[in-house]
């Protein structure tokens, strides 16, 4: 049977050989001779072991002292006798030297392997001891962080909801002082209009006085000459003082001289200011503007002690005085 083959699905045809079979005869050969060896090795050993021992001789020595002997006469020496023949000695035969078996496998010491197999045991166990540990450290350090992950996420929500409380608080109480000021807003406003009311009422009635007034010279002179003896100098110097702490002037007074502003003042009996008209300018507009300014702040003006006013009457300051 031929040993190539064709492959008639390979790709293009391709040929290939199997490979031939292996000879068994080498190998069993080989396993013959390696008995035989063994074989004539053993015979050979037991038959140099089964010799008989080689004989030994020994010398046995007296070791006592013995008393020397008086010396013998001297006596003639005899002839000499021939000397026999000794037979020569045979020949030994030489042995083979003995074949050293060969030693026996030493057997391990059970204790020292038994130590051995401890102490692996032991590093084993301290090994795996270490690597619990190690393993233990690092999940408590994990638990660690997570718990201080977890606060620092607890602190910032309690941080954000006091923030929105704090947010929501702060947007109450504005819109409180809103809907306060709003409401404070309008009762000024009610209160100003009723006052506003209150003192168009009493110009309208004061004009009218004056017109009629105006239309009887007599009256007018004798309300003249009745108002003039009750000016009085502490009724104008608390108008002066009320006057002063509500003007403010920016400029400076370090100037020369002391220049002087005068304003004519028109009031209600209530004290309420009607007009103010300047009749003296101190010619630093500056300062006449915060005078101005100062006695339109002040109303009402102060009453006297009896409760009256001047219904009309001259305000004068030096630019000096209000230092």
């Amino acid at each position: 049977m031929s040993a190539t083959k064709h492959n008639s699905n390979g790709i293009g045809g391709a040929q290939y050989q199997m490979p031939p079979e292996p000879n068994r005869w080498p190998a069993i050969g080989l396993a013959v001779g390696v008995h035989a060896a063994l074989l004539a090795f053993l015979v050979i050993g037991i038959n140099w072991t089964n010799n008989q021992p080689v004989a030994v001789e020994a010398e046995v020595w007296d070791t006592t002292v013995q008393t020397a002997a008086p010396p013998a006469p001297v006596q003639p020496e005899p002839e000499p006798e021939p000397e026999p023949e000794t037979p020569a000695p045979t020949p030994r035969v030489a042995e083979p030297p003995p074949v050293e078996e060969p030693a026996p496998p030493k057997q391990p010491d059970i204790a020292l392997e038994r130590e051995k197999k401890r102490k692996e045991e032991l590093k084993r166990k301290e090994e795996e001891r270490i690597e619990r540990e190690q393993e233990i450290a690092k999940q408590r350090e994990q638990e660690k962080k997570e718990k201080a992950l977890a606060e620092k996420k607890a602190r910032e929500e309690e941080q954000k909801k006091e923030q929105e409380l704090a947010k929501k608080e702060a947007e109450a109480e504005k819109k409180k002082k809103a809907e306060k000021e709003k409401a404070e807003k309008l009762a000024k406003e009610k209160a100003d209009k009723a006052e506003k009311a209150k003192l168009d009422k009493l110009r309208d009635q004061e004009m009218k006085r004056l017109m009629s007034g105006a239309g009887n010279p007599g009256s007018s002179g004798s309300a003249e000459k009745s108002t003039a003896p009750r000016i009085d100098k502490g009724y104008i110097a608390s108008i002066a003082a009320k006057i002063k702490g509500n003007t403010t002037y920016p400029g400076s007074t370090d100037v020369p001289g002391n220049p002087e502003v005068v304003f004519q003042v028109e009031q209600l009996p209530t004290g309420e200011i009607l007009s103010v008209r300047k009749t003296k300018s101190s010619g630093i507009p500056a300062f006449d503007d915060a005078v101005e300014r100062g006695i339109n702040k002040s109303s009402p003006l102060p009453k006297k002690k009896d409760g009256t006013v001047e219904r009309s009457l001259p305000v004068s300051f030096k630019l000096k005085d209000l230092n």
